[in-house]
């Protein structure tokens, strides 16, 4: 699929990985419910590759840089039930690539299935080799594994958390423009999106998509992961600056407005909140539509509640970009077993 509307884009590298242009669907029986501005979702759970998610559109971009290198192996980070390590491992296995997986404890979840379901279960099936790690020595972790790869004569390609920097970027650049042509050709404005928000390279995409094309358009990030909004916002602009360096001719101003809503991190990342496993059910009953209590559903509560507080009324339409990670479902099992939230 090309890029007429951002010819440099279509230029630069890309491994396809993806189902696109994945769908821009109205929620219409849960619009009625909650009442507001229509609600609109674009389906990026259905990229296709290992149940879907956001990550799958960065990989594109991080891999085709990797083979063009000469790697043969893919080195990435994440928590223990990271998302993004899923899609990487399933890429991998896809393009004949060794994958490893170094997954730090950093989630505060006892219960068993947080180490051995979902996503875990996933990265095994795809055969990648998995280095889980408490979070102060992944450092340690990442230097014996590198040696160790040095020495088999493997040539190794490091991608970051998230695959967020301005090579994976790029996906949620080119995710800007396919949202956009769908929205034009099915007449929703585009004057309001919300979306989890994390390792920073969704939000940096969409922001530097939306400014190259022109539209105006408010972007808001729900924080699910940092403890200050600050370093998150810090690491979007960063992003944005490697971008408007590798692509000056996008004509983006490395200064662009960053909104980053704080307020529904609940009690840290990765620990389910009241307010996202109301969400998710919700979308479920309402919808038919799966969201993960650490991402997807933190960012529609954040949605619901604005909705709520009128902090939407002046748009007709609200997009919510659904980054996936239902995979990490039957991982939080437990976080089900109390009855439903009111």
């Amino acid at each position: 699929m090309s890029t007429p509307d951002l010819p440099w884009l279509a230029s630069i590298g890309r491994q396809t990985l993806a189902i696109e242009p994945t769908p821009l669907q109205k929620m219409e029986r849960l619009s009625a419910e909650i009442g507001g501005p229509e609600i609109w979702i674009k389906r990026d759970d259905c990229t296709g590759l290992a149940t879907g998610g956001n990550k799958t559109r960065k990989l594109e971009y991080l891999l085709a840089d990797a083979l063009t290198r000469g790697a043969d192996t893919i080195i990435t980070y994440g928590a223990v039930q990271s998302n993004h390590a899923r899609q990487t491992a399933a890429a991998c296995a896809q393009l004949g690539l060794n994958c490893h997986l170094l997954l730090s404890r950093r989630v505060n979840w006892p219960h068993p299935s947080y180490l051995n379901q979902g996503n875990v279960l996933l990265d095994r099936l795809f055969g990648a080799q998995l280095h889980v790690c408490d979070l102060d020595q992944v450092d340690g972790t990442r230097d014996a594994l590198l040696e160790q790869l040095k020495q088999e004569g493997r040539s190794a390609y490091e991608i970051p958390a998230g695959g967020s920097n301005p090579i994976g970027a790029l996906g949620y650049v080119r995710c800007m423009a396919e949202l956009a042509r769908q929205a034009d050709a099915l007449g929703v404005q585009l004057g309001q999106i919300v979306h989890a928000s994390a390792s920073a390279g969704t939000q940096s995409g969409l922001v530097f998509g939306a400014n190259a094309l022109g539209l105006e358009t408010h972007i808001m990030g729900v924080n699910v992961f940092h403890p200050s909004p600050e370093t998150l916002r810090n690491r979007v602009q960063h992003i944005i600056r490697g971008l408007c360096e590798r692509h000056p001719q996008a004509g983006v101003n490395a200064e662009v407005p960053i909104d980053i809503n704080h307020a529904y991190l609940g009690e840290a990342y990765g620990i389910p909140s009241a307010e996202g496993l109301a969400a998710i059910h919700l979308a479920a009953r309402m919808e038919g539509i799966l969201l993960d209590p650490v991402y997807s559903g933190k960012a529609f509560a954040a949605l619901i509640d604005q909705v709520n507080l009128g902090n939407f009324n002046e748009h007709s339409a609200i997009v919510f970009i659904h980054t996936g990670g239902h995979a990490s479902l039957g991982a939080y099992a437990d976080a089900f077993a109390d009855p439903e939230p009111a």
